[in-house]
């Protein structure tokens, strides 16, 4: 009997673990420039595809109102709080990896190319946002699955 449940118990720890091996969860940002947090950023996943919102900003001068001006979509106008930053990411075939979607930069209005990949067992996630041959890496902190 003690094997059985000690063996429940392993399958479900190895479960927990597996499950937070995703980008699905909340993130907190960090500005590249000053190591502030930025925001809080609610990644989801439906029908395999991920999607990505603005939960809550952080900065000090945010403004509770503040649009996206710069967006040049649908998304011109739009309130920053709640704006969906992230589309259209899927996982790699054998690899921990999510990409061919976009990420939206509503300071400039800018979308770059989206590679997610979570690190440090889940913890983190390595979000790399390029244009081209060009781009940068932000490490994101889980917040919570």
């Amino acid at each position: 009997m003690k094997r059985i449940l000690l063996t429940a118990a392993l399958v479900a720890a190895n479960a927990a673990a597996f499950a937070q091996v995703t980008p699905v969860g909340v993130w907190r940002s960090v500005d590249d420039k000053t190591g502030e947090p930025k925001a809080e950023i609610r990644i989801a996943e439906n029908a395999g595809v991920l999607t990505g919102r603005i939960e809550k900003r952080l900065t000090k001068d945010a403004k509770p109102d503040a649009v996206c001006d710069e967006c040049s979509d649908e998304r011109k106008g739009k309130p920053i709080q709640g704006l969906e930053i992230i589309r259209g990411a899927r996982k790699a075939e054998g690899k921990d990896v999510w990409e061919g979607g976009k990420i939206l930069d509503p300071e400039n209005g800018r979308e770059y190319a989206l590679r997610l990949t979570p690190v440090d067992g889940g913890n983190k996630l390595d979000v790399r946002g390029s244009f081209g041959p060009f781009g940068r890496t932000q490490t994101w902190i889980r917040v919570q699955p």
